[in-house]
């Protein structure tokens, strides 16, 4: 019981990691729209942190496809 405990805090962990990394840096290089919407990234970090894997993933594909942020 002891490994799944862990397991669950460190996805966790690593979740909650990738969730602030991503609304303080991340969402304004992936979504122009999402410039100066600060009142909503807090809301944003639950579900960014549970879905941590699929928010890597596409974050670095539209890193690769996309220039500097305008």
């Amino acid at each position: 019981m002891d490994v799944f405990w862990t397991a669950i805090f460190l996805y966790c962990g690593v979740g909650g990691v990738v969730a602030l990394a991503f609304v303080l840096v991340g969402i304004d290089r992936v979504d122009a729209a999402a410039r100066g919407a600060y009142l909503v990234r807090p809301l944003l970090l639950p579900g960014l942190t549970l879905l941590w894997p699929i928010v890597v993933v596409r974050w670095i594909a539209l890193e690769r496809h996309k220039g500097p942020p305008a």
